[in-house]
């Protein structure tokens, strides 16, 4: 019995079309785990992103409506007219240290979770 010779694989086309599938499976691959990965990331990001520039927004409405709110009351005219805005202002950075604390203390929780699993 002879063997085929190494000729008899490279005339027909299945060694061209083999090399074309193997490109065509790469190609692929490095689509799904690499393009669409990162496209996911950034929409991600761009909704969070969006979401964030809102809620901002949406905070400086709130508490320009509260200094408003504030200043309209006549015991606060005259001598006293800074209070409204300390009074703003100490809302404010208390909003923004319990934003922060919550960030803060979140992480460690699921860190300390991911560490039992």
């Amino acid at each position: 019995m002879k063997l085929p010779s190494w000729r008899n694989f490279v005339r027909g086309a299945s060694l061209r079309r083999d090399v074309d599938e193997v490109k065509q499976l790469v190609v692929r691959y490095l689509k799904e785990e690499t393009i669409q990965p990162l496209k996911d990331v950034a929409r991600f990001a761009a909704f969070g992103a969006l979401g964030s520039v809102f809620v901002g927004f949406g905070a400086v409405m709130l508490l320009t409506g509260l200094l408003r709110f504030l200043q309209q009351f006549r015991v606060l005219d005259g001598t006293l007219s800074w209070l409204p805005y300390l009074i703003v202002a100490v809302v404010a950075i208390g909003v923004l240290a319990l934003t922060a604390w919550r960030i803060v203390n979140d992480s460690s929780v699921r860190r300390r979770l991911k560490g039992r699993s």
